[in-house]
């Protein structure tokens, strides 16, 4: 009786072997946990704060890490300045890197232009007076205003409190203080400061944007922000903010808005798809901004916009009739959002309102849905104030 038995013990633990497979439950993927970044919740992608809340709102929740921003400036380049350093003064708040590059102002003066953050994260109570007796001397009284405990701490407050809350205000009164700007890390690229070589006439890629390309890629790939390394290493990562101004113009030796037929036509164009290469496989964003008024091509116009994922032009009414209607007196000029990207879904979010209006107030750039009704204008705010 014991053979028998042996053989069905042994059966039971053959079959029992065979009945285990490699099949593992299906988890979701972790997320990057990165200050001053969250999930989209139409595609899940990682997203930015433009650092203007209502601009955030019409691009479908933030700026996607890996894109694109495209701004067609205004004839002054005043509004679309103020939302490039926007988006720069949302870095440094972050504790993102930034990389500044320009042909016509030093990259650290835009730096030192940045707004001031309005720090709401924490109230600071103010002391209670309390009565003086007779006895007590002023350092006593000094020492009793605040608990023993915070009296070694420094009384004026240099550094933020919190960089973990997406999208933050800004007052443009103000400049952020030294202290704050520069305990971020940023590089610039001021074009003087890169002398270009004599290139060929009939290249397609001139000197100053091939040199600035490589510069983003020597910072991408020194500093760790390319997704296959940041996966692999073990400390932190962070995104890269990208700030281009002014390209296109003739600071940075292209034609396009000084001739019909430019020689260079396609010299920004190969520009962006080299940009648009490096970004996708990058933890980085860009924001460009481009004089689209004095490029005559439109047709090239339309290949630009289509290279850039997000696109939104600025109409000012400063110079025009739209200055002194009534109807506009409330605004400083028109948004238009020429394109919003398909990011792993079959359509865009586009926004509701298609009238679209900015106002620089005194301390806040916003942006409001306008619509005309019965000869008047009403507002609908895009995002509460602070």
């Amino acid at each position: 009786m014991a053979a028998p038995m042996e053989r069905v013990i042994k059966q039971q633990t053959e079959r029992s072997t065979f009945k285990t497979t490699s099949f593992q439950k299906k988890t979701r993927s972790k997320l990057l946990s990165i200050p001053g970044t969250r999930p989209s919740v139409q595609n899940g992608q990682l997203l930015v704060s433009s650092g203007v809340t209502s601009l955030d709102f019409l691009l479908g929740g933030g700026l996607a890490v890996g894109t694109v921003l495209l701004i067609e400036e205004d004839r002054y380049d005043s509004y679309s300045r103020v939302i490039l350093k926007y988006f720069l003064a949302e870095g440094v708040v972050c504790r993102h890197r930034l990389f500044v590059a320009a042909a016509q102002e030093n990259p650290d003066d835009i730096l030192q232009e940045l707004p001031a953050p309005i720090l709401d994260d924490v109230a600071i109570p103010k002391p209670v007076e309390q009565p003086r007796l007779p006895c007590e001397s002023q350092e006593s009284l000094d020492s009793m205003k605040i608990a023993w405990r915070y009296q070694n701490l420094p009384k004026v407050q240099t550094a933020l409190v919190s960089s973990s809350r997406f999208g933050h205000y800004y007052d443009v009164s103000k400049t952020m203080e030294p202290e704050i700007r520069q305990a971020a890390k940023s590089h610039c690229f001021y074009l003087p400061d890169h002398p270009q070589k004599t290139s060929n006439t009939h290249s397609q890629f001139l000197g100053p944007y091939s040199a600035l390309l490589k510069s983003l890629q020597e910072v991408i790939r020194q500093e760790g922000f390319e997704v296959a390394a940041s996966m692999s290493n073990s400390q932190n990562p962070n995104v890269l903010r990208i700030g281009l101004h002014s390209l296109g113009s003739a600071l940075w030796g292209d034609d396009l808005c000084c001739s019909d037929s430019p020689e260079h036509r396609h010299s920004l164009v190969t520009f962006l798809y080299g940009l648009r290469a490096l970004l996708r496989s990058s933890l980085a964003v860009a924001v460009i901004t481009l004089p689209s008024h004095l490029i005559q091509d439109r047709a090239l116009m339309g290949n630009i916009t289509r290279l850039s994922d997000y696109s939104i032009a600025l109409e000012s009414f400063k110079g025009s009739e739209r200055e002194t209607n009534p109807l506009y007196r409330d605004y400083h000029g028109l948004l238009h959002v020429r394109q919003v990207p398909h990011l792993n879904c079959l359509a865009s979010q586009l926004p509701d309102h298609k009238d679209l209006a900015f106002k620089l107030k005194r301390k806040q750039f916003s942006i409001e849905g306008s619509m005309s009704v019965q000869g008047r204008t009403s507002a609908v705010w895009l995002c509460p104030s602070p």
